[in-house]
């Protein structure tokens, strides 16, 4: 179902552009997957991370094989600390003198090969690591025990070359090039692959380097006026496909180094972000159809209709509310980007599962969907399974997700033609809505309530949540408020925070000794996860600008901190005494971190958003001032969209429809909509004055077929200004004093 592709219009030097030099300053983090289920880390100079050491080396199917290596010219060790090093998308570089080591992970093989180039002395290896000992040698290739699993190790030179060990060093000429190291379940597994690497590896190489091409260029293809953004664009798109993998079928790890599983809440998130934006939906529709084939089906248990929240080998957990209303969610939006409506009709019993099982057990005389305490993604507890940051029994994030999932399922319903339940379904949505606005506002807090409590009574801790439930409630002032008490106590300019910084609960730092780590997890830590949906509801307000000052930032820090070209898990909410940005913590790649800078990007500063269900494509641009021009494609159904932006004297966007025709609605903020019908392969320009927008649609031959001229729209341009009036001058939080605060006094 992806657009094909035309390799003769690959760029071939994008990857090598893309090259990053680390100082040994910097010594940042390095991984790298094989698209299935290993993966390698490492630090650029010295692997010293107080979370992630201990996942160096490769890592194959949550078990650790082998804890990084170390090389040895004569018997000279050599020290990374006092290398160059260079991280490229597909390898690592390290320059030690007059010295070339390359590292390279291969794709869907467990092979790794470590060269060396202009060596003058014989070479020597060593596998770090608890129980990685030598077992013996057959036909030039050594045999390891790993770290754990039951897995072995293979080793040979690259170049033939007899072997022998050394005081635990794995000795070779200098002519060897460098080693293959092989992972198999057997040793002729192990030495199959070996002799593959030896047979196969520049093909294997090509591979990978064309895979990553292919990908950049068609689909995820960006050029602009500014390098920098390009640069960090590319590098987030190739670090977000690192991790859609098939360790188990198709699937998006939720992070690295902890999260190599499939996990239901982590994979929906992630869903739009990771594939459907760039147009990867046979991915998007095999992790959707992975996820069905585990649903509980079981109309006598509690969790009937839910999607696994865990799904890793040996182990399924049905342990969550949210993960199954965002897996009906994410199954609306595939068939709004790929147009496959088979799979409504293969998946449609599942989404009756889902919703009927909520109503069976779970949901409430108002409609509310109940659920457990840790059962929202705020989920961490103590060593007494008690809450750290209690939600239940009714989370205003898991309400929004609920009415969602209540509206695609009238979606799928009225496709199928089921009008009882799409009547059914419709009635409790809107019966939902209306005791939402009435039991999550009110006129003291210029926010929602973050969930109702056993006795029915709002909680009004001030965390993120609230944005996910906008769609809840129609008082466009109240939610410009919101968004800017959020702005101001939440979304410091690193990202967004799980609690105020004023709640007696606030924990500003994940790794302390003034209290547990999991007590700050969702207490004060920031997520990246959440900048999505504070910078999508910043851009709904017509605050693009204020919403890419956090954009921007997360493109810089996936460019000079942390792990090259991607974003973690977390970070503290407070910088440590002397700095002036916050610590990067947790995972150091995360899926939802990377993903929901690239949704958010797409669908809200590109506006692209695509109905095909419907036959229907709404381009509502909201791209900020700083970039001047773009260039890029969009995937959608069996066919892609290549638009060009460039802000002059006009402002023009420029949209060529390759293989794909439908209803397009022309958004343009604050001009009255335009739509208008598109065949294939015409050409839709946009041309944006001070108070007119005029709309040109083309043919394949460049002939005029339609002119419209669209005025301002007098009560667009009246809502603007009142979100203008009440999100002026919003900053980002600050820091406060900790002198007093609970945390530390502690």
């Amino acid at each position: 179902m992806n657009s094909n592709s035309n390799s003769n219009q690959v760029h071939p030097s994008i990857l090598d552009e893309m090259k990053m030099f680390i100082s040994p300053e910097a010594n940042r983090s390095i991984s790298f997957t094989n698209k299935e289920a290993a993966f390698y880390f490492t630090q650029s100079h010295h692997t010293n991370h107080v979370e992630h050491a201990f996942f160096e080396g490769l890592n194959i199917a949550k078990n650790r094989i082998f804890g990084g290596y170390t090389l040895f010219v004569g018997e000279q060790k050599l020290d990374n600390r006092q290398s160059e090093v260079w991280a490229y998308p597909y390898k690592m570089v390290r320059n030690h003198a007059d010295l070339t080591e390359e590292l390279w992970l291969l794709d869907y093989h467990n092979l790794l090969e470590i060269s060396l180039a202009n060596v003058q002395e014989a070479i020597g290896i060593t596998l770090r690591g608890e129980n990685v000992t030598y077992i013996n040698q057959l036909d030039q290739i050594a045999f390891f025990s790993p770290i754990e699993g039951d897995w072995v190790i293979a080793v040979s030179a690259i170049n033939p070359s007899p072997l022998h060990m050394d005081n635990e060093i794995l000795m070779a000429d200098a002519n060897a090039g460098g080693y293959y190291i092989a992972v198999g379940k057997t040793n002729e597994a192990a030495a199959g692959l070996i002799l593959k690497a030896k047979r196969d590896i520049g093909a294997l190489k090509d591979e990978r380097v064309k895979r990553m091409e292919e990908f950049l260029h068609h689909n995820a293809h960006l050029t602009s006026s500014d390098d920098t953004f390009t640069l960090a664009m590319n590098w987030l798109n190739i670090t977000m496909d690192q991790l859609v993998t098939r360790q188990q079928g198709d699937g998006i790890y939720a992070g690295l180094p902890w999260f190599n599983e499939y996990w239901g809440r982590d994979q929906f998130i992630a869903l739009p972000g990771a594939v459907l934006v760039t147009g990867q939906f046979e991915t998007a529709r095999n992790i959707l159809l992975s996820f069905a084939e585990f649903q509980n089906t079981d109309e006598d248990s509690k969790y009937f209709g839910r999607i696994p929240n865990i799904l890793s080998p040996g182990k399924v957990d049905y342990h969550t509310t949210d993960g199954t209303p965002r897996f009906i969610i994410q199954l609306q939006d595939y068939v709004k980007y790929s147009g496959d409506t088979a799979i409504i009709k293969e998946l449609y019993p599942n989404v009756q599962y889902s919703i009927e099982g909520s109503i069976k057990y779970w949901v409430d005389d108002k409609g509310y969907l109940k659920h457990a305490d840790n059962e929202t993604w705020m989920d961490a507890r103590d060593g007494n399974l008690e809450s750290y940051s209690p939600r239940d029994t009714r989370a205003n994030d898991i309400q929004a997700l609920w009415y969602n999932q209540l509206l695609a399922g009238v979606y799928f319903a009225e496709y199928m033609n089921d009008k009882v339940n799409a009547d059914k379904w419709k009635g409790i949505a809107d019966t939902l809505k209306h005791h939402f606005e009435l039991d999550f506002c009110d006129q003291a807090h210029p926010y929602l309530a973050d969930r109702l409590d056993a006795e029915d009574k709002p909680e009004f801790s001030l965390r993120p949540n609230q944005l996910f439930a906008f769609e809840m409630f129609n008082d466009n002032d109240f939610k410009a408020r919101a968004i800017r008490t959020a702005w101001e106590e939440l979304v410091y300019p690193w990202g967004v925070a799980s609690l105020d910084r004023h709640h007696p609960l606030f924990r500003p730092f994940h790794l302390t000794p003034h209290y547990p780590k999991d007590e700050a997890y969702h207490n004060g830590a920031v997520w990246i996860w959440l900048n999505g949906i504070a910078m999508q509801r910043m851009i709904e307000a017509g605050q693009e600008e204020t919403a890419y000052q956090l954009f921007k930032n997360m493109n810089w820090q996936a460019l000079n901190l942390g792990v090259v070209g991607g974003l973690c898990e977390n970070m503290d909410a407070y910088p440590v005494e002397g700095e002036n940005w916050a610590k990067l913590t947790g995972a150091y790649l995360q899926a939802w971190s990377n993903a929901e800078q690239l949704r958010v990007w797409y669908q809200y500063f590109l506006g692209i958003r695509p109905d095909l269900i419907n036959n229907t494509l709404t381009i509502a641009p909201r791209i900020p001032q700083e970039l001047e021009s773009l260039a890029y494609n969009v995937n959608i159904g069996k066919g892609q969209i290549e638009a060009t932006y460039n802000r002059g004297l006009e402002v023009t966007y420029a949209y060529t429809f390759k293989n794909v025709g439908l209803e397009v609605m022309i958004d343009v903020s604050p001009f009255e909509k335009v739509s208008l019908e598109v065949k294939p392969n015409m050409e839709l320009v946009v041309r944006q004055e001070e108070h007119l927008l005029a709309v040109t649609l083309y043919d394949e031959n460049h002939q005029i077929l339609k002119e419209i001229q669209s005025g301002l729209s007098e009560s667009r341009v009246m809502h603007n200004k009142q979100n203008n009036e009440l999100l002026k001058d919003v900053e980002f939080a600050k820091p406060l004093s900790l002198d007093n605060h609970p945390c530390i006094k502690r």
